[in-house]
């Protein structure tokens, strides 16, 4: 404005107020365009050099996040290739696998056997054999007088006859004569009833020695008509009249030709006084001495006897008895007598009971109130210079009418098989078993061998068992037992011992009752043997195969290389150890399976080696450094691995002509280094993961941070842009206002000048 140019004071003030206008509008005007409040120090100098501060971190720290992504993904690469390594790794596995599911590689691997007699699973050392033993029975005493006298080998089972003596008789009136066995049993007269007596009648019966005499009123049929084993007693006089059935039953025909001498004569063979011996057209050959009748003037005295072997025993209707003087008692009732042995120094102090029976060891011997029979083709069995008779399979018959201990031990011997019996017509041969001692009488006792076929068990019937001392040291047993000697198989005491087998442990086996570490079963063996890397077998013919396990069918025992050399008392029992041979197929199987295992290995290398982002390669021994502040203060140095097959601890199999799946072991060798391997895998995985995530975390919070500065320098720096909007418009308004007022200021000039027009 020139000042030779003279302005009204309120045009002045107007133009003023418009210059002051025009800055304020190119200030918010500045503003609204830059959307800053402070573009220059000038603005504001301590939010201007305090934002540029905060922006230049900023920018710092936003060009770190560019190398810390990059360290995201270099690490993010090398856990893809530890994923894919992984599989690879179980794609290896899964191939030795396929080896081990495979044929093993050998038809035959190396073992030793032997073949063990009578062996089993259950019981490897053989079978058992036994020896006889012997066990003594309680002292016997003969009958000397005071008891205290041992009885021998020849002291006799029976004792000496007894008597029964009945009151005198004479026939009936008419005679008065002594009775004798010739003597009638009825008529009317010189018998010994009447004949209207009924004492003897139909159907009556005497029970001697449990035999049954039988009266039975009938014409005695002639001999030459009986059947079967029914004997006429004799032709004629005493027994003529009297049939037996051949088992001491008789049956005496009441008619008028019986006579005393026809009831005795069936009394004597039920008694076993008398014996059948034979036959001859029908009629009895009797031995033994008959009961007798003693004749004193007009009466005569019936003697009973017993046998040797028996005590007589004798009931029946009392009329019956009455009528032969054996009873007082008369009538329909029953009436009994008896006629005991006596004992002596020749006969045991205890006798026997006729019927009685030991039964040993499943075999019987019967005592039988009888003389020993005479050899014959029917009888057979009859051991000479005895009273014994054997049916050969080890079952007796002791007849007790001379009989002696030494008969019964011999009988005990043929039942437990320490004697056997060869039948002849003329009698028994008899032999005594290999290893076994015949039984005998010792002492006064029987010393009774057990012979090696089963242990002795003896039960018995009537007195048997007590009177032969066989009823234990309380005389209350009824048993009498003992067991054999028990010798072990061949391999008990042996043993067997196995070094080394191929890092196994040593194995030391002793073969015995399974007690204090011995060995009794295959289990048991094979418990011994699996730490060394052998198992045994055993097949039925006792064959005992002790060889190597699958995991070492390669392995040869005793092997130099291998180891196993066997040992021990046994040793020298067993075969020597082959080498195992080869299955062709299976091994060329297994073989197969080693380049498809090498290409594996190839893939694991180009994998690692692929495995980079950006030039870093983790899992090639890189190393992947990350800062994280603008300062470099915080950092992160993350060392990579070598993860080819070399690093996994892996190599390629079959090289220089080995084979590493030729068998379980060498092949699970392979699969736990597969398994290394893949430990290791999955730890590195889960480093890389941790350090990843620390990475993650970093980047995040340097977004944050960056965030933060940017947020702060704005604060600092930024225009209202909604202010700076309302104080352009109101700027507007007030320059428009100013540029009237000033329009009306210079109206008072603009008259003049029309004034002057």
């Amino acid at each position: 404005m020139s000042s030779g140019i003279t302005l009204s004071g309120a045009t002045r003030q107007n133009l003023l107020v418009a210059q002051d206008t025009a800055n304020l509008l190119a200030t918010t005007q500045n503003r609204l365009s830059t959307g800053k409040k402070v573009n220059s120090a000038l603005d504001n100098p301590t939010s201007f050099f305090t934002s540029q501060g905060l922006d230049s971190r900023s920018s710092d720290l936003s060009n770190l996040l560019d190398s810390i992504s990059n360290g995201v993904q270099v690490i993010q690469a090398a856990n893809t290739g530890l994923t894919s390594l992984q599989k690879l790794v179980d794609s290896a596995k899964s191939v030795a696998n396929q080896a081990l599911q495979s044929t093993i590689g050998y038809s035959t691997k190396s073992n030793v056997s032997t073949t063990i007699t009578g062996a089993n699973a259950a019981d490897l050392r053989g079978t058992t054999s036994y020896a006889s033993t012997s066990a003594v029975g309680n002292v016997l005493f003969n009958g000397t007088a005071g008891g205290a006298t041992a009885a021998s080998g020849s002291t006799t089972l029976g004792g000496t006859a007894g008597t029964y003596t009945g009151s005198a008789k004479s026939d009936n009136a008419g005679t008065a004569a002594a009775i004798s066995t010739s003597t009638l049993l009825y008529g009317s007269t010189g018998a010994l009833t009447t004949a209207a007596n009924t004492k003897f009648t139909d159907g009556d019966t005497l029970n001697v020695n449990g035999k049954t005499v039988t009266f039975k009123t009938a014409a005695t049929p002639a001999a030459s008509t009986l059947t079967g084993t029914n004997l006429a007693l004799a032709s004629t006089g005493a027994g003529a009249n009297t049939v037996t059935d051949g088992s001491g039953n008789s049956t005496v025909y009441l008619n008028t030709a019986t006579t005393v001498g026809d009831v005795l004569s069936a009394i004597d063979v039920a008694s076993g006084v008398q014996t059948v011996t034979g036959s001859t057209a029908g009629v009895a050959s009797l031995t033994g001495t008959a009961s007798a009748i003693t004749a004193t003037g007009t009466t005569g005295t019936i003697g009973l006897k017993s046998s040797t072997g028996a005590d007589l025993s004798v009931s029946g209707k009392a009329d019956i008895l009455n009528a032969l003087g054996l009873s007082a008692s008369t009538g329909s009732g029953t009436a009994s007598l008896s006629a005991v042995r006596s004992v002596s120094s020749a006969s045991a102090s205890s006798l026997i009971q006729d019927a009685s029976t030991l039964n040993v060891n499943g075999k019987t011997i019967t005592f039988k109130n009888a003389p020993v029979p005479s050899a014959s083709a029917s009888h057979q069995g009859v051991v000479s210079t005895s009273h014994l008779e054997t049916d050969g399979n080890g079952n007796s018959t002791v007849y007790l009418q001379g009989s002696t201990l030494a008969d019964v031990a011999t009988a005990i011997d043929l039942a437990t098989g320490v004697q056997t019996a060869a039948l002849t017509t003329s009698g028994a041969n008899l032999s005594t078993t290999t290893g076994t001692t015949n039984s005998s009488v010792v002492g006064g006792a029987l010393k009774l061998s057990t012979g090696t076929t089963a242990d002795l068990s003896i039960t018995g019937t009537g007195n048997a068992l007590s009177s032969l001392g066989l009823n234990g040291s309380t005389g209350t047993d009824t048993s009498f037992s003992a067991s054999r000697g028990a010798l072990p198989g061949g391999f008990s005491g042996k043993t067997l011992t196995f070094a080394s087998l191929n890092g196994g442990t040593a194995a030391s086996v002793t073969f015995g009752d399974g007690t204090n570490g011995t060995v009794k079963t295959l289990d048991q063996l094979n418990t011994k043997l699996g730490a060394n890397n052998l198992s045994a077998t055993i097949d039925a013919s006792g064959k005992l195969t002790i060889q190597t396990t699958n995991d070492h069918a390669s392995s040869t025992i005793g092997g130099s290389v291998d180891g196993g050399a066997i040992g021990g008392t046994a040793a020298s029992l067993f075969s020597t150890a082959a080498a195992p041979v080869a299955d062709v197929n299976s091994q060329n199987t297994r073989s197969s399976l080693l380049s498809q295992f090498n290409s594996i290995l190839d893939n694991i290398k180009t994998t690692a080696q692929d495995s980079s982002f950006n030039g870093v390669n983790l899992l090639n021994g890189d190393t992947l450094k990350l800062t994280f502040n603008e300062k470099g203060s915080s950092t992160l140095n993350l060392q990579g691995v070598q993860f080819d097959a070399s690093g996994l601890g892996l190599s390629k199999l079959g090289q220089n002509g080995a084979n590493e799946f030729e068998d379980n072991s060498a092949t699970n060798n392979v699969i736990a280094s597969l398994s290394t391997a893949s430990s290791a895998l999955r730890a590195q995985a889960s480093t890389f993961g941790s350090n990843l995530s620390v990475v993650q975390n970093r980047q995040n919070f340097n977004k944050s941070i960056i965030n933060v500065l940017q947020t702060g320098s704005s604060n600092l720096t930024s225009a209202d842009l909604n202010e700076e909007a309302a104080n352009s418009q109101a700027l507007s308004t007030r320059n428009s206002l100013t540029i009237s007022a000033l329009s009306l200021a210079n109206q008072a000039q603009q008259g003049v000048l029309q004034l002057l027009r």
